[in-house]
């Protein structure tokens, strides 16, 4: 069993802020993405992500997101242990404080 990675909310929006190319993916669940998720961010919920493998790039260091940072938690030890560079935002969408659009808007 490996550490897993993890990064906190302010870190992810500074990176963010300073214009670096960073996967983000959202796990929750569509009325939560509605609610508003980080803009650059891509939705692929929980559930569907053993369905999406091919949409991952298994090299590429991926920050995971959810609500408070239990799901893409859970999320990133499904992947690392398929050998995926994964990092998980601890405590979610509820400590990101930048700016955020409803999925609908992006």
């Amino acid at each position: 069993m490996y550490e897993m990675k993890e990064i906190t909310a302010e870190e992810v929006q500074r990176k963010i802020e300073n214009g670096e190319n960073i996967e983000l993916i959202d796990v929750r669940e569509d009325d939560e993405v509605e609610a508003g998720m980080i803009p650059q961010a891509r939705h692929i919920r929980m559930n569907d992500i053993p369905e999406q493998l091919d949409a991952l790039d298994k090299d590429k260091e991926t920050i995971f997101i959810c609500r408070s940072g239990g799901r893409s938690a859970n999320v990133c030890a499904y992947l690392q242990d398929k050998g995926y560079d994964v990092v998980n935002m601890v405590g979610g969408m509820l400590d990101y404080k930048g700016k955020t659009k409803p999925k609908s808007e992006l």
